[in-house]
């Protein structure tokens, strides 16, 4: 995604497919690496999905799933997503303390997206303190 955009040519698919993949891993995680126009989106994923349901050349999204095991390493990838890719910070930083305060209750939130790496890259918070895993859903787009 160097020119801020993913063709569906660049992955094999042909121009103008409504094909959109899909890709989960089982048994382990994937090392996913998004070259943006200003930076790197680099991480560790078992799920990676391209949104493509559309009849033009590119994709308008790449989807992908963090994980953590507890509200400490939760709140980790978040600071790191704004350090990474600058998502505004007052957000995430507000949503950290009112989960901290109220670890076993649930959360759906989504941060604004940062854009520092060319690309927009949004944290889409799913907390439910109850539960062993929790997920963002990464979405890229292009700005």
């Amino acid at each position: 995604m160097t020119s801020g955009e993913l063709s569906k040519k660049s992955v094999g698919l042909e121009d103008g497919t409504s094909q959109a993949p899909d890709v989960l891993i089982s048994d382990g995680v994937m090392e996913l690496i998004i070259e943006a126009p200003t930076g790197l989106i680099r991480t560790h994923t078992d799920r990676l999905r391209l949104n493509g349901m559309n009849s033009g050349p590119d994709f308008r999204e790449v989807t992908f799933f963090l994980t953590a095991e507890s509200l400490p390493d939760f709140t980790a990838l978040i600071r790191d997503g704004v350090d990474r890719y600058g998502i505004p910070s007052e957000s995430a930083e507000d949503w950290i303390e009112s989960t901290s305060r109220h670890p076993d209750d649930r959360s759906d939130f989504a941060l604004a997206p940062g854009t520092s790496t060319g690309l927009q890259v949004q944290y889409d918070l799913r907390y439910d303190g109850s539960k062993d895993v929790q997920v963002i859903i990464v979405h890229v787009h292009p700005v």
